[in-house]
């Protein structure tokens, strides 16, 4: 039986504080991740092996990815843009075990997800134009469209649960139907498919963080970027 993405059953209770599946599933996915990073990134050498230059390349993909986007210097991004595509990446594929929900087929996951990329655009933004520079970048290209652009900002929060909540859920209720019907005789080029999907969705999901945050932080990011290819 599939149950409702909307309502959330709790697993246990710790004092008043009910712990859901998508709660202790999204700490599961936290301690991997962080267990993870500080295993591979403890003895990084000169001659890497097979498992630092794998993780050299994920670093070198999404500083390239953070240039080509934010046309900003990878650096003040990498933690935040490679933890959110790295966190969703894995919670999108915890669909692939059996009697695991990933967390990014619920809202709450999602809405946090969002509103992290919303404080991360503030703080960026504030950092690079100043609180008088990001106050005015509202006002942007007419005072009469202040209104306009912070709906604009609240509507492209809005958008990331959207997007990541009506993707995911939508794969896990077509999985979970034709397991309900097909059994153990589920198609594995299926399971293939939600693999791919799943890291779509959290490569569309850092993208589109990179063209908030970069929207916010403005041309004065620009110009380092520049002056530091034309030396290349």
């Amino acid at each position: 039986m599939i149950e409702s993405p909307l309502t959330v059953s709790p697993l246990l209770q710790l004092g008043p504080v009910a712990i859901t599946e998508p709660v202790l599933a999204t700490w599961v996915i936290m301690a991997v991740v962080a267990i993870g990073s500080a295993a591979v990134s403890r003895r990084l050498s000169l001659a890497p092996g097979k498992m630092q230059t794998a993780l050299e390349l994920l670093v070198d993909t999404i500083d390239q990815q953070i240039r080509d986007t934010m046309q900003a210097q990878p650096r003040p991004y990498r933690a935040l843009i490679g933890t959110l595509f790295v966190f969703v990446l894995i919670a999108n594929w915890c669909a692939l075990v059996p009697g695991v929900t990933p967390p990014t087929a619920r809202l709450e996951t999602d809405a946090a997800l969002a509103l992290v990329v919303l404080g991360a655009t503030v703080f960026h933004g504030l950092r690079s134009r100043g609180v008088a520079g990001y106050l005015r970048s509202f006002a942007e290209p007419s005072w009469v469209m202040i209104p306009l652009n912070v709906v604009e900002q609240i509507t492209r929060t809005f958008s990331l649960v959207v997007r990541l909540f009506g993707n995911v859920m939508s794969g896990v209720f077509v999985i979970g139907i034709l397991l309900s019907l097909a059994g153990l005789l589920v198609p594995i080029p299926l399971m293939a498919l939600d693999l791919l999907t799943g890291a779509v969705q959290a490569y569309i999901f850092a993208v589109l963080s990179m063209v908030f945050i970069g929207a916010a932080i403005g041309e004065p990011q620009h110009a380092p970027v520049k002056k530091a290819k034309a030396h290349e």
